[in-house]
């Protein structure tokens, strides 16, 4: 959520770094600051009429002790008039703020500065390379075909369980999915510094609201309904990433100064509706409505966030060249940053059976924007309580990892060779037609 001071003291640049995004949000600036006014404006008499009220009983109380019971009675009756005022100004301040903060809810983040000035992807500048595409003397195959001869994923009885968009990993597609996620929270707890939690894989509304999901992207939330109960429905969501439960795991909180920085690494599932997404009923794992994912994400003095920007982001690259795959970093501009961001990089690794990238981390630096939606502050070895800065990033997600690991290790004879730091994971180094995950290994 946006600092209502910032706003105050600072309209006309807010409207300008929300304009930077594209759309019509900077209108809404004006309606926030009128309501805000009215806000104020209603606080401030009601704390004059409450100094009233309390001379006034100051008077009531002389005369009765003159014997002056009429007039007492009179001054009563004002204070009473005076009493009514003062509770219907209460509810219009409330209105007011109410109405204030609906508007700031569904506000994005500023984009800092430094983020590049664009319309949409086509304008995301590439910040570096990694390696280069894998030749072979065959033309490759997309992962559908390897899957099918291989048995990695049974697409259309993943689509009878649930309908489409949703996937059956079986045999060595499942246990290479396991792998991939073990091999990534071991990554990250052992050589990058973060705790391993393993949170909830529903959510309450006020997380889905804090990292700023709701109200922008409620179409797009799996509600949950407690059995045969309608009252429940939309208390509880399926989470849409781990950084939903994760980064809320302090909410309403004040941490000690000495606490920060904080690393939290998770596993979840991702289950995103997406409304209306072109591409969810095509056969493939480039675009499903169930994934798996490890997030990444850190809590920290706002004086660090730009260089804790830069370290996740390295932290996600790392997972891409132990795997040795082709990938680039690119930094989304403006017309294209995520609803929370204030600076994101997005990572985009090669898959050579598609002929393109694929989208598998972005690292976002969100500042203080989600925790003054969650209200997590920290105390200052001054004493000020002040807001954190977090970040979030996919460390990294899947399955399109996946479908780039096994596009780019496949062989002539439609095997797929396993990069070595997930043989240990996977107890081979080699996925062969015909092999089964259970047998004794050759290797």
């Amino acid at each position: 959520m946006l600092d209502i001071r910032l706003i105050r003291e600072k309209p006309d640049w807010v409207r300008q770094r929300l304009a930077a995004r594209g759309g019509e949000d900077a209108a809404k600036i004006d309606q926030a600051l009128a309501l805000d006014e009215r806000r104020r404006q209603g606080l401030v008499e009601a704390e004059s009429l409450k100094a009233q009220r309390n001379s006034v009983s100051k008077e009531i109380g002389v005369l009765l002790a003159q014997k002056k019971k009429a007039e007492a009675e009179a001054r009563k009756a004002a204070t009473r008039e005076i009493g009514e005022r003062i509770a219907a100004l209460d509810r219009e301040v409330a209105a007011a703020e109410a109405a204030r903060d609906q508007i700031l809810l569904g506000l994005p983040n500023l984009p800092q500065e430094r983020v590049p000035p664009g319309r949409s992807s086509a304008d995301n500048p590439v910040v570096r390379v990694h390696g280069q595409p894998r030749q072979w003397p065959f033309q490759p195959r997309t992962h559908m075909e390897l899957c099918e001869g291989l048995g990695l994923v049974d697409f259309n009885r993943g689509a009878k369980l649930s309908g489409s968009g949703f996937v059956l990993f079986t045999g060595w597609g499942a246990r290479l999915e396991r792998a991939l996620i073990q091999f990534m929270l071991d990554l990250h707890g052992a050589a990058h510094g973060y705790t391993e939690v393993s949170p909830p894989f529903v959510v309450s509304r006020d997380c889905m609201q804090g990292v700023g999901q709701f109200p922008k992207f409620v179409d797009q939330a799996y509600a949950v309904q407690e059995g045969l109960d309608p009252g429940s429905l939309g208390k509880l969501y399926l989470v849409p990433t781990a950084e939903a439960p994760v980064a809320n795991i302090h909410r309403d909180e004040i941490l000690r100064e000495s606490q920060l920085p904080i690393y939290y690494c998770a596993y979840s599932p991702c289950f995103r509706a997406e409304a209306g997404a072109a591409g969810v009923g095509t056969r493939g794992l480039i675009r499903v409505h169930q994934f798996d994912k490890v997030e990444l994400i850190k809590i920290v003095r706002p004086d660090t966030s730009d260089v804790e920007l830069e370290k996740m982001t390295a932290n996600a690259e790392a997972v891409l060249q132990a795997l040795g795959l082709h990938y680039r970093v690119i930094q989304l501009c403006t017309g294209d940053l995520g609803f929370a961001s204030a600076m994101t990089y997005d990572i985009e690794v090669w898959a050579p059976g598609q002929q393109q990238f694929l989208e598998v981390s972005s690292c976002s630096n969100c500042e203080d924007f989600q925790a003054r939606r969650m209200n997590l502050r920290f105390k200052s070895a001054a004493g000020e309580n002040l807001f954190p800065h977090i970040l979030n990033g996919s460390g990294t997600a899947l399955a399109r990892l996946w479908v780039a690991l096994v596009e780019t290790g496949q062989q002539a004879d439609g095997s797929i060779d396993i990069p070595p730091p997930l043989q240990p994971y996977l107890k081979t180094d080699r996925i062969a037609p015909g092999s089964h995950p259970n047998a004794p290994c050759a290797s």
